[in-house]
């Protein structure tokens, strides 16, 4: 028989509040496996559901999250490969199978994708359920506090795989927050030389810390300085990863001819773009959503290598009684990361 204590949730119950609550936890069905969460880091997508963005799509009160790191604590009937005690992340995506985008190769996509701790249950929960499909195996050894980060450079092995960005070329990040930071290490790691562009002076200086090139848009004259780093002609792969209107604006005219722009940010209204700059440079401009599991399992190897500088990127560990307080403190620009100490509330 089933029997567990009651854990703690955190859910966004509407109106910008977070909800801290006693859950009594069920058991597995079949095919699913239950994961004692560890960490689960915050994220501008969570920010996004807690101003209320995506209203018209959660449910309410939602427990939400989805960058996490944990171990198995129970395994439903028809699940093969997993054990209790196995460390895991989750690659939270449940797909349909069926739609065209399934059918043509495209299910991370999926045009009724279920983005767990989105359109369904996430990880700011001590013992959460998830399709046994979703997991991701995390080797031994690896510190749980970093595997909350593999989620997120998911996101970016993922960008800087679609902008199909070479050894030696030039890519430029606009915005220097958790995501950007995180593509500039992918992109110098497969051999890019990178720049990130960023107006805030205390990330910039997080940023040179980790060893890039930076460069502040009010300080300097961002074109000419990347017509010069680049001989003249324009960076290969532009990032935007700030979500700023007069960054979407201003990416076309740091692209070289045939030049790529990747849109990673997520930007809640209609944005401006110099067309006439995408037709005379023939430019690529490309969305990037989400990620693929070749994506999260390359992740996994980059932050258990030491690649993805994970100290340096978690500002603070919190309670999750202190999630609201948190927010705060990302809205405010007062932190790179912040992790949920999940399993401390369990």
């Amino acid at each position: 028989m089933f029997e567990r204590p009651s854990v703690k949730t955190a859910a966004y119950a509407g109106d910008r509040t977070i909800q801290i609550a006693d859950a009594e936890p069920t058991a597995p069905e079949a095919g699913q496996v239950q994961v004692a969460v560890a960490y689960t880091g915050l994220c501008g997508t969570d920010l996004h559901i807690l101003h209320g963005n995506m209203d018209a799509r959660v449910a309410r009160p939602l427990v939400f999250g989805h960058e996490m790191s944990g171990t198995i604590a129970a395994v439903g009937d028809g699940v093969d490969g997993w054990t209790v005690g196995d460390a895991v992340t989750v690659m939270p995506l449940a797909w349909d199978g069926t739609c065209p985008a399934c059918l043509a190769g495209n299910s991370h996509i999926c045009q009724n994708l279920d983005f767990i701790g989105i359109d369904s249950p996430g990880s700011l929960q001590g013992l959460w359920n998830v399709p046994a499909e979703t997991l991701v195996r995390l080797p031994a050894g690896i510190r749980l506090d970093h595997a909350a980060l593999v989620e997120p450079v998911a996101v970016a092995v993922h960008d800087v795989r679609r902008s199909e960005l070479q050894p030696g070329q030039k890519a430029v990040v606009i915005g220097g927050g958790p995501i950007g930071v995180l593509i500039a290490t992918v992109a110098r790691h497969f051999g890019g030389d990178v720049v990130v562009i960023e107006l805030d002076p205390q990330r910039r200086a997080q940023v040179q810390e980790l060893g890039f090139a930076t460069l502040d848009p009010r300080a300097v004259d961002q074109v000419a300085w990347v017509e010069q780093w680049s001989g003249g002609a324009g960076a290969d792969v532009v990032f935007e990863v700030s979500g700023a209107a007069v960054a979407v604006l201003g990416a076309t005219a740091l692209a070289k001819v045939r030049g790529t722009i990747v849109v990673v940010a997520i930007h809640p209204t209609p944005r401006e773009v110099d067309l006439q700059r995408v037709f005379w440079r023939e430019l690529r401009l490309l969305g990037a959503r989400v990620y693929q599991r070749v994506d999260f399992e390359t992740a996994v190897e980059l932050v258990a290598d030491g690649v993805v500088p994970a100290d340096a990127l978690i500002t603070r560990i919190v309670a999750l009684a202190d999630t609201q307080d948190a927010f705060a403190d990302l809205e405010a620009g007062r932190a790179m990361k912040i992790l949920v100490d999940v399993a401390g509330a369990r």
